[in-house]
């Protein structure tokens, strides 16, 4: 599932594309996504002009130049090409090659731009969805409504922190990974974030001193920044449109790496792993404590 970086990225290349393009018509060759697509309801973007697309966690948020905005979840395998006037197809998703043969049979939803130009949605597992809401009440909506601050902004800050994990009974990999505390972080970035504030992923929240959630604080937005940067981590060959791959899984410090040595020198401890919450977590025993 592409966490926060790779979907800010997908956002930019999004707005690079489509910005100020005009939603000629919609074809839906399967609507049976997570939630099935209401077609009375996607028509309605039909002649509307794409002002710009945000990011919300892990959500992407499609706002037109009426009070219509279209809320984008990506699931497991979700993803947008961009086919220009030449025909032309630029990936703006994390597959890494193109494969105009096996991507026709899972492109879910067509977007007719104008310019002769076009935004296929395109879904291997169908767990992402789209969904038309109203501007007015969009962050009422129960997708968006009850997320925490974002991870890379002012508001997630020490104080925050601190008042979140007081008293709590849980491990603090889980607390990183709750959207409803901070949103957009997933596994992958979780494991990062805590091997490089030397925290082991099962200590309880509510025992970490001040510094150690300062240190959490400062690797989170260091992290997430970084992997922004490099364009995203290619996980299941991440690439933004420019075809470029991600770059941040060549500087993995733990996700995925049992096995292999520590990358901290003067530690000559091997990269464990362990089960938290039915997912994958990557630590190391001699410098997370």
């Amino acid at each position: 599932m592409p966490e926060l970086p790779e979907v800010e990225v997908v956002k930019r290349s999004l707005n690079n594309k489509v910005q100020n393009l005009i939603i000629k018509k919609v074809k839906i060759n399967d609507g049976r996504l997570r939630y099935p697509i209401d077609k009375k309801e996607i028509i309605k973007v039909i002649g509307l002009k794409l002002k710009k697309i945000t990011r919300r966690s892990k959500y992407l948020l499609f706002f037109f130049n009426q009070n219509i905005v279209m809320l984008v979840h990506l699931g497991m395998t979700g993803k947008f090409f961009f086919l220009n006037k030449k025909n032309i197809k630029y990936k703006t998703s994390f597959y890494y090659n193109i494969n105009d043969k096996k991507d026709r049979k899972h492109d879910r939803v067509e977007f007719f731009l104008s310019k002769n130009q076009k935004l296929i949605y395109n879904d291997v597992r169908k767990f992402g969805f789209i969904k038309i809401l109203n501007k007015k009440n969009l962050y009422n909506n129960f997708h968006l409504n009850d997320l925490g601050p974002e991870p890379i902004g002012k508001k997630f800050n020490f104080d925050y922190f601190k008042k979140k994990i007081l008293r709590k009974q849980r491990v603090i990999k889980d607390v990183i990974m709750d959207q409803k505390i901070v949103s957009g972080i997933g596994n992958i970035y979780a494991n990062e974030i805590l091997f490089l504030s030397k925290i082991k992923p099962s200590r309880q929240a509510k025992s970490l001193k001040d510094f150690e959630s300062k240190k959490i604080i400062k690797f989170t937005k260091n992290v997430l920044k970084n992997s922004i940067k490099l364009g995203g981590s290619s996980i299941k060959d991440f690439s933004s449109s420019n075809g470029k791959k991600g770059l941040f899984q060549q500087y993995f410090n733990v996700y995925g790496k049992k096995g292999e040595f520590c990358s901290n020198k003067n530690c000559n401890k091997k990269i464990s792993r362990s089960i938290i919450s039915g997912r994958a977590t990557f630590f190391c025993l001699k410098c997370q404590k």
